[in-house]
């Protein structure tokens, strides 16, 4: 199934509101949580991890595949490249 423009945008909204989250919660994170991964999802921290692997694996089973946010405490933000950002579009599919 093609994802569309529409559904790119609100996904991309969606992830700004969670950056705006975890950057209204950083202090309170870097002080109890320094180094520990998060993830924030519909506006609120979800739980903390110590690795990413457990983050990402819990966020998954959860949620499926997003939108949500996972973040290490205390890392400065990451730019990502498009190819994580998007989701392809197969001609078959």
């Amino acid at each position: 199934m093609a994802v569309t423009d529409a559904e790119r945008r609100q996904e991309l909204e969606q992830i700004d509101r969670e950056i705006e989250t975890y950057e209204s919660l950083r202090e309170e994170l870097e002080a109890s949580h320094l180094h520990e991964w998060v993830v924030i999802r519909e506006g609120r921290l979800v739980n903390t991890y110590q690795d990413f692997q457990d983050a990402a694996a819990d966020a998954v089973r959860r949620f499926g595949r997003g939108p949500y946010l996972i973040r290490q405490v205390g890392a400065g933000p990451v730019a990502l490249p498009a190819s994580v950002l998007y989701r392809p579009v197969h001609a078959d599919g």
